[in-house]
């Protein structure tokens, strides 16, 4: 026989051994009879090219259990150390065969004041205290792909010890050591006052926290501090820094502070025995808007640097319970220190994504999981980074965001033809402008009467575009001002004149309207079930759309921590920042600022009623445009059409607890 034909024969009986031990080697390994998803990836072993983990484990026999997790802080000053309940659902088949796999978290405050989710659910309990219901989807979608589920209640909720401080050390401790816990580096027990000791055995470590509102705050905080085993975390709607949650440079936003949203979430002993935090959280939050240390311990953004996880964030552009301010501050960090990103941004105000675009966001977590925590090499990260809803379930992706073409340019407003009724352009203006602040009225009130002359605000508006015109990131309105008052409160936003259907964001439901229909996102048992109720967009016809505000006190124009009385008669010059947006007005459409007072509804108003005088050399906008200055064209002027929207209640109040009525 010819050498290279033995060769070739050789070569083909080594392949076929190979493969054939291979495949003994598949059958015979722990859940293959189950079709189970391979074993997690260790630390330094290459990615797998598997597609995704499949369901392939029961829900209805997977083990529950409670730990109790001591975080080494007596916050309830009872002179024993505080331990926060830590309920648990795992597959049982994997126990079996002690194959450790990673776990999926959500730390939260409201599992038995509020409930989660669009439905509220709650956690139950069978009789001998067992949990029974994990509220939402995560648990029933995800242990059946050989994932943990863990459900954290903060310290002073539900059966925690300790106390809520918001946002402070106990908050993130609660979750950060369970992480540890989960790592073998905290201690955990079988029950809230024993002293049986338990270990996380059946876990490899590996963590990613996931939840909005307060809950995806906690996992900003959890993230902030660095902890081995967070491998990634999913912030939907969540804060970076507390004090922009109660103020905008000095301005209340809400008519109480902390203390009330601690009062909401507390378990009734906890309430009864925390009185001294309580007063600590009043003391540390003046109603003046003023800086503390307080509002320091609770600023995650300084701590980006720190962030070892991966960030999936989710915001809503329209959110006025969370504004957009806290995505912004916290992804411009994040990105400074290269921490690996992604972010979806919606229409929507405080909405939940499974509520907004159920399937391709099941689809898109279970991938990010996958990839993140089993270590599956399913492509994810080298798609696209954004992707933003540019009207009601229609949505584009960016490679990057904000794009790379983005750049500050500033605008200028300039006087008209009327009081109160200006322009916007590239060229510096002259004089002056006046409006008296009037807390009957926001920002609504404001665009729907752009184009008149109103005593309440200042307006500026280009002309027509020339061509679509994309704001993408943060803007920021530096505004000089004199003041015929000692206090006053000064609101900026950015507005696109013109026809459009938008998500109804100021309704209930902040953009979509809850259906009787449910579809199933995994599996149930009779005491919890994977079926929820559909949504749709909830739409309106508008005439103009506000995309971005701001706020501040004019007394903190000299320090940002500390507000002061204001020297009638004075000039003042401050720089409002605005939330983060991604807005694109249409060729045909006109952008506008509005400066004006109190934004109803929005912030609180000062103690006086002052009017206003704007220098209008000295007041700019600076806006991220896509494109650079040179994508700011216009066209020549028309007359605009009278507004539609006169007579449209403004936006609710937003609710003054994260999570609120949507949570």
């Amino acid at each position: 026989m010819p050498i290279r034909a033995r060769r070739t024969r050789l070569l083909w009986r080594t392949l076929l051994a190979a493969a054939l031990a291979a495949l003994i080697a598949t059958l015979m390994s722990p859940g293959a009879a189950q079709g189970a998803a391979p074993a997690p990836r260790t630390p330094g072993q290459a990615p797998r090219t598997q597609g995704e983990s499949r369901p392939v484990y029961s829900y209805e026999d997977a083990i529950r259990e409670s730990v109790w997790v001591d975080i080494g802080i007596d916050g309830d000053a009872d002179g024993r150390t505080d331990r926060v309940a830590v309920d648990i659902v795992r597959p049982r088949e994997l126990d079996r065969t002690g194959r450790r796999i990673p776990v999926i978290m959500d730390a939260s405050p409201y599992y038995a004041c509020c409930g989660r989710g669009n439905e509220s659910q709650k956690k139950t309990y069978d009789a001998d205290g067992n949990p029974v219901r994990f509220p939402l989807y995560y648990d029933n979608y995800f242990v059946p792909r050989g994932y943990g589920y863990v459900a954290v209640d903060l310290a002073g909720t539900n059966r925690s010890d300790g106390c809520v401080d918001v946002g402070g050390r106990s908050d993130v401790q609660s979750a950060k050591a369970v992480v540890d816990w989960l790592n073998g580096r905290a201690r955990g027990y079988t029950s809230r006052a024993g002293n049986d000791r338990t270990k996380a055995s059946w876990t490899n470590g590996a963590t990613g926290m996931i939840g909005k509102s307060y809950d995806g705050t906690v996992a900003n905080g959890v993230a902030a501090t660095g902890v081995k085993g967070l491998k990634t975390i999913v912030p939907i709607g969540a804060i970076s820094s507390w004090y922009d949650y109660y103020f905008a440079q000095g301005a209340p936003l809400y008519g109480s502070g902390p203390d009330g949203l601690s009062n909401g979430v507390e378990s009734p002993e906890a309430r009864a025995r925390c009185g001294a935090v309580q007063q600590r959280l009043i003391d540390g939050a003046p109603r003046s808007g003023d800086w503390t240390g307080l509002w320091s311990e609770r600023n995650h953004v300084p701590d980006a640097a720190k962030v070892r996880a991966s960030v999936f964030a989710v915001h809503g552009m329209q959110d006025l319970n969370v504004r957009s301010k806290h995505f912004g501050q916290w992804w411009d960090a994040l990105a400074e220190h290269g921490v690996d990103r992604k972010v979806w941004l919606s229409q929507a105000g405080h909405v939940d994504p499974f509520d907004l675009r159920r399937g391709d966001w099941v689809r898109t977590l279970h991938r990010w999981f996958d990839h993140e925590l089993l270590g599956y090499d399913n492509g994810i990260d080298r798609e696209p980074m954004a992707d933003i809803e540019r009207a009601p379930d229609r949505w584009t992706t960016d490679r990057v965001w904000p794009p790379r073409a983005a750049r500050p340019v500033a605008l200028h407003p300039a006087k008209g033809t009327a009081p109160g009724v200006g322009t916007l352009g590239t060229r510096p203006g002259k004089g002056t402008e006046a409006f008296t602040d009037d807390r009957r009225l926001g920002e609504t009130d404001w665009a729907a009467h752009i184009d008149t002359s109103t005593p309440a605000k200042a307006g500026f508006v280009s002309k027509p575009l020339g061509r679509d015109l994309r704001l993408s990131g943060s803007s920021t309105v530096t505004v000089t001002a004199t003041p015929n008052t000692r206090t006053a409160h000064l609101s900026a936003v950015l507005v696109d004149v013109g026809p459009e259907t938008i998500r109804d964001y100021s309704a209930p439901g902040e953009g979509i309207t809850t259906l009787p229909e449910r579809t199933c996102w995994g599996a149930s048992t009779t005491g919890d079930s994977a079926c929820f109720k559909e949504t749709r967009a909830r739409t309106a016809a508008v005439d103009y759309t506000v995309f971005s505000r701001g706020w501040a006190d004019l007394g903190n124009w000299a320090d940002a921590g500390h507000g002061r009385p204001l020297t009638p008669g004075k000039a003042h010059t401050i720089t409002l920042d605005l939330a983060a947006s991604d807005h694109v007005v249409p060729k045909g459409h006109r952008l506008a600022l509005i400066v004006a007072g109190t934004d109803k509804n929005l912030i609180e108003p000062p103690a006086d009623t002052p009017t206003l005088t704007l220098d209008l050399a000295r007041t700019s906008a600076k806006l991220p445009l896509v494109g650079g200055a040179g994508a700011f064209t216009t066209t020549a002027p028309v007359t605009p059409r009278e507004s539609r929207l006169d007579g449209v209640a403004p936006p609710r109040p937003a609710n003054p607890r994260p999570g609120g009525s949507t949570s």
